[in-house]
């Protein structure tokens, strides 16, 4: 087991630094890969980036706990990210070509060609504060999987999974984290098939296992228990559409972004897009099954963490060898995430904060290594599962940025005041209402996205015209 762990995380270091090969030693490379990335890179690149650990610690839990219920997160993930594909994504790299810019920050505040200083720093912030949490959040998924499975203290994974990620990181940016992501998404997949088919032929067969999932009282209902409004098809229409949101906020996380914004060709989208959802849909249709099985292997669901539901399971079924492969599928997941994260954090910093932006290369290395210690300090620090972790960074940077994304894809101006106050709202709603506990029955990103849009259609439609005059005349 150990060997084929130690085998596959040797290989993913391999193809990182084999990256370095064609590293031309600027910025630009080292943060987009010189915008030359091929359809089929860019489309697993971000998918492994789209699913980490989250997928195999996160959702796998969250299923096991929920039941059929949790496919609507797979159905309004989806869907959602599809939708925002259809008008951002092409557009986003059209921009970033034109203003010449190297990060989302950048492209935000610069996109009608006029320097918008204020709201690159906030953004650059919030991108530091919440992707350092989500990259921590990674991490934390490694160090559960070597507990489960080895007996590890669960700090061994997340000090594992930093050194590797710096390694490849510093040796090619983000050229090395799309190399690798590409490998990792191939690892990913193999694991989850694997352990999905086994399990299922361990069982009986399909017929066998239906049969006793059914057994379980409410476990193959298709509505989520808990109703915050009557009647209860209100409560599951907006448990529905809250996840649709989710899966939205895809164009607000500017980890995942960034490998549109690194393709060869805007033209290229469609072919990267097929890659995409091919992979993404297949990919969560197999986890959310998995979860699903895990509930008839591991029956006391009082008894363990269900965060650890995947790990446990192998160990139940797997010989050693298979268990080392879906091992090493968790730490691909959570690696291929945690490096874009890590990069972005230190895009954002060298790029969006500093008065005079960086260029020399070592510095910029620097401040990757900076946050990577910072995520592993996160890491070992926080206490919160990483479902939480991840739905409460993702949700905050949705409310952050997406609004404003939108707003702009669509072709309309957007002030500098008026687009940090759609920034502020739009935060400020997303935290207000996880501290409420209203997240429990509504998705917060929704309601902090809808906010940030709010903001704009008052200031640009229901406001008087003066009002609109002073928030252009002050941008």
């Amino acid at each position: 087991m150990i060997a084929s762990f130690v085998i596959f995380l040797v290989l993913f270091m391999g193809v990182g630094i084999l990256s370095a090969l064609k590293s031309t030693g600027h910025k630009k490379d080292y943060y987009l890969a010189g915008r030359n990335v091929s359809p089929w890179l860019a489309g697993l690149s971000a998918v492994a980036t789209n699913n980490s650990g989250f997928m195999f610690i996160g959702v796998i839990g969250f299923t096991y706990s929920t039941g059929l219920a949790a496919i609507w997160l797979m159905v309004g993930w989806i869907f959602g990210d599809f939708l925002a594909s259809l008008f951002v994504h092409k557009r986003l790299r059209e921009v970033s070509g034109a203003v010449d810019e190297v990060t989302f920050s950048g492209v935000l505040s610069q996109w009608r060609g006029t320097e918008q200083k204020v709201l690159r720093v906030i953004t650059a912030l919030i991108t530091i504060l919440f992707l350092g949490v989500y990259a921590a959040a990674q991490l934390k998924a490694g160090g559960k999987a070597l507990h489960s499975l080895l007996g590890w203290d669960l700090r061994s994974g997340a000090l594992i999974g930093s050194i590797i990620v710096a390694a490849y990181c510093l040796s090619g940016g983000i050229r090395a984290s799309i190399w690798t992501d590409a490998a990792q998404s191939i690892v990913m997949i193999l694991a989850m098939g694997i352990l999905m088919v086994m399990a299922i032929m361990h069982l009986g067969g399909p017929e066998m296992v239906v049969h006793q999932l059914g057994a379980i009282p409410g476990y193959l209902s298709l509505t989520p228990e808990g109703s915050l409004f009557q009647p209860k098809w209100l409560s599951f229409g907006l448990f529905v559409i809250g996840w649709l949101f989710a899966g939205l906020s895809v164009i607000g996380q500017p980890h995942i972004m960034v490998r549109f914004m690194a393709l060869k060709r805007p033209g290229d989208m469609r072919k990267t897009r097929l890659y995409y959802y091919g992979w993404y849909t297949l990919f969560y249709a197999m986890a959310t099954v998995v979860g699903l099985l895990a509930r008839l292997y591991l029956s006391d669901a009082s008894s363990f963490d269900a965060e650890l539901a995947l790990p446990l399971m192998a160990i139940e079924i797997l010989p050693p060898v298979l268990v080392g492969l879906v091992l090493a599928g968790i730490f691909a997941a959570t690696m291929s995430t945690a490096d874009s994260l890590i990069l972005s954090c230190s895009a954002a910093i060298t790029h969006d904060l500093f008065p005079r932006r960086l260029e020399n290369i070592w510095l910029i290395k620097a401040a990757t290594l900076m946050v990577t210690a910072l995520a592993l300090w996160i890491a070992l620090a926080d206490q919160q599962s990483v479902f939480r972790l991840v739905i409460v960074a993702w949700s905050v940077l949705a409310s952050a940025f997406a609004p404003l994304l939108i707003v702009k894809s669509l072709g309309r101006e957007v002030p500098e005041r008026l687009g940090v106050m759609m920034m502020v709202v739009g935060v400020l709603v997303d935290l207000m209402w996880i501290e409420m506990g209203w997240s429990t029955y509504l998705y917060e990103g929704m309601a902090g996205i809808l906010s940030g849009l709010l903001v704009y259609a008052a200031f640009r439609g229901v406001f008087s015209d003066p009002v609109v005059e002073y928030v252009e005349g002050n941008r």
